[in-house]
């Protein structure tokens, strides 16, 4: 687990300004509705997988920081595709971010909804570039059973260390502190199954209001992306 959450009005690190600044490189690269429409190759992704009411879409922009590079549709759940969007230098990408569909509304056709059930959960099993997971859980209301689903079918992959996990708990800043806390203790409980010695997994509190977590967010893809490597010059 990360160590304790630190007080939201320290100044970013130089390393957390770095990562910001690597994340902000990002830019829309291609939809995919099937897993063969992915660019082929061997750059690192990162899938950004929640509920359809977890703020997955405020939590990429907030961390690319930009406005509108995620679209959150009108109707929850309606977003059938894989956006891709590419980091690092314009010429020369270095990693991917995957934007994954939200799961847990009704509404959509059984059909449509099993056929983009299936390719995300292909994605997640099969994908030889998928780096880490970032599994969005809004903070009020916890794991949810779909939640606990998606990290039982991930878990195999996460324990061996093929793949990392980082748990964002979001909407932090409609919870008090005494809220957050519990909200925090109670992640972890449902996380320890996953804590083997090769395992990567962590549990962040986030907003994407007043940007709690942002830096911490921001470090923790560039690592899983880089492996330490120093962020290169977006300039070059």
């Amino acid at each position: 687990m990360p160590p304790p959450l630190r007080p939201v009005t320290l100044p970013p690190s130089d390393a957390e300004r770095a990562a910001l600044a690597w994340a902000h490189s990002a830019r829309f690269l291609t939809t995919a509705s099937q897993l063969d429409q992915l660019p082929p190759g061997d750059l690192p992704e990162i899938a950004f997988v929640g509920r359809s009411n977890a703020g997955k879409s405020t939590a990429i922009n907030t961390l690319a920081q930009r406005r509108q590079l995620a679209f959150a549709s009108k109707t929850p759940g309606r977003t059938q595709h894989i956006n891709l969007f590419a980091l690092g230098p314009k010429d020369q990408p270095d990693a991917y971010l995957a934007d994954l569909p939200g799961y847990g509304y009704a509404t959509v056709a059984r059909t449509a909804k099993l056929r983009w059930q299936k390719v995300m959960a292909d994605y997640l099993e099969v994908r030889r570039n998928l780096h880490g997971v970032v599994l969005l859980v809004d903070s009020r209301h916890g794991l949810t059973p779909l939640d606990q689903q998606l990290l039982e079918f991930i878990a195999p992959r996460v324990v061996n260390g093929e793949v990392r996990l980082l748990v964002l708990l979001t909407k932090a800043d409609k919870l008090s502190r005494k809220e957050q806390d519990a909200a925090v203790r109670a992640g972890q409980d449902a996380l320890a199954d996953l804590a083997t010695e090769e395992a990567d997994v962590g549990l962040l509190l986030f907003s994407g209001l007043n940007r709690t977590g942002l830096g911490d967010l921001a470090s923790t893809v560039h690592d899983w992306t880089h492996s330490g490597r120093p962020v290169q010059d977006l300039d070059a």
